[in-house]
């Protein structure tokens, strides 16, 4: 079973359109969706539609919330400051996957495993489970 922590933007991307295709993230089997409530606070807070705010609300509800106890990260990697409460809330979940979209921050560890996380994009995450089948 999976066990998939996913980043602010991911929550935010899936609440922000009804049609999105994140939401099959929600509807695959043997996979647990883990987020810590410092991501679900900050995809909140991006959100201004009241509408985008009650679609993440009931996506929340399916999801595993951690918050962090670890606080440093580990020496092979490095973040900026704001990133780094949700890598540590990953290890704490225990995650196998952590799906993000900030390729700017995370991108360098994108198809990296770290901790035992493999960091990737949620649409290569789905096509990974996809092509599995």
């Amino acid at each position: 079973m999976d066990r998939v922590f996913l980043d602010a933007n991911v929550l935010f991307s899936a609440a922000y359109r009804p049609s999105t295709g994140l939401l099959r993230l929600w509807k695959l089997a043997n996979v647990t969706l883990c987020t810590s409530r410092y991501a679900l606070e900050e995809a909140r807070a991006n959100l201004v539609d009241k509408a985008q705010q009650d679609r993440l609300e009931k996506l929340s509800a399916n999801l595993d919330l951690f918050d962090i106890r670890q606080q440093k990260l580990p020496r092979t990697i490095s973040l900026p400051e704001k990133d780094i409460p949700i890598f540590l809330a990953a290890i704490e979940s225990r995650a196998t996957y952590l799906l993000t979209g900030d390729v700017r921050h995370i991108g360098s560890y994108l198809g990296k495993k770290i901790e035992g996380i493999q960091i990737l994009l949620p649409g290569d995450y789905l096509k990974m489970k996809n092509s599995k089948g």
